[in-house]
């Protein structure tokens, strides 16, 4: 892992967010100063938002090191449009970046705010057990967080935030959207590699043996009602969902890997997510973690040069849960 050292993906998103700042008004965002002086970017709360900020906001997700496309694919014939994230650094950009794996939370009762932070910040505050896992860690004077909410966090999480970042609150950027909304369901169908990532990571496959990931996933429909519009973006991904993953090492691991990572091997397979949700009365924790994967994988071992495919998607649940 001694390449991922010299990446700083905080460094790598300044571009990013430079841009959606430039742009603020043909993305429908609004960019303005928090009262600890740190900057936050509404795409989708406040403000209408777009398909465009959705997208960057998955390359800030990403860290900087991935590309991200609104595209066309023939194989989901009444939902063609898709959006495609691929990646030269997958472990870096998807676990150390990507993921949204750091619990932020602030007051109590009906005035208490909870998120969970996405982006780069998360790789300066290393609050996670698994930065240990992927032996990453950054540095940098600059820090920007993503945030699946429907509002910025208070001052008192943000000053948190910065401080756990090692960051003056000035140089932290906060993006934002909640998940009914163009821009967040876009950044959270653009997971479709991540998830394959973490899912691999609890299979306990070696992860400095991926070198590269790449992605592909049906646009979910955004809807007002928050439950609706969360598993729309799941299905996209659990029902939708196309990855390749490119491998080193044995190909006999290659194709095990291959074989368990398709969301079809889960218990809770074969409904649409918003059900099972309410099935488990909103306990995200009681839904089998293995549902949590792309319907359709390919992995290809540079070893031997063999491809090794598991799962298919399945157009029916996607059209269940999309319509």
């Amino acid at each position: 892992m001694s390449q991922s050292r010299v990446l700083s993906v905080n460094a790598g998103v300044l571009p990013l967010v430079e841009e959606m700042r430039l742009r603020a008004d043909e993305l429908r965002v609004a960019v303005s100063q928090g009262a600890a002086g740190e900057t936050v970017i509404d795409a989708g709360a406040g403000v209408p938002g777009s398909i465009e900020a959705g997208r960057l906001m998955t390359a800030i997700c990403l860290g900087g090191l991935g590309t991200v496309e609104v595209g066309s694919a023939p194989y989901l014939a009444r939902w063609p449009f898709t959006l495609t994230v691929r990646t030269s650094n997958p472990v870096v950009a998807c676990l150390g970046s990507q993921y949204a794996g750091w619990q932020l939370t602030a007051g109590e009762g009906e005035s208490s705010y909870f998120s969970m932070g996405s982006g780069p910040a998360r790789a300066l505050a290393g609050k996670e057990a698994l930065f240990k896992d992927i032996a990453y860690a950054d540095r940098s004077d600059h820090a920007t967080i993503v945030l699946e909410a429907a509002s910025p966090p208070p001052e008192e999480l943000v000053r948190r935030i910065a401080a756990d970042c090692d960051v003056a609150p000035e140089n932290l950027t906060i993006v934002f959207a909640p998940t009914q909304s163009l821009a967040g369901s876009i950044q959270i169908v653009g997971r479709v590699v991540e998830v394959a990532l973490h899912k691999a990571h609890e299979l306990h496959f070696d992860l400095s043996r991926i070198v590269e990931g790449m992605g592909t996933a049906p646009l979910s429909p955004p809807h007002p009602d928050f439950i609706t519009a969360m598993g729309r973006t799941n299905d996209a991904v659990i029902y939708g969902g196309r990855i390749i993953l490119h491998v080193t090492g044995p190909a006999a691991q290659a194709k095990a890997l291959a074989e368990k990572l398709p969301s079809s091997n889960s218990n809770d397979y074969g409904r649409p997510f918003a059900e099972v949700f309410r099935q488990y009365e909103g306990d995200f924790y009681k839904i089998d973690p293995m549902l949590f994967s792309p319907a359709e994988v390919q992995v290809v071992s540079l070893e031997s040069g063999e491809t090794f495919r598991g799962g298919a998607v399945d157009p029916k649940l996607v059209d269940a849960s999309f319509d």
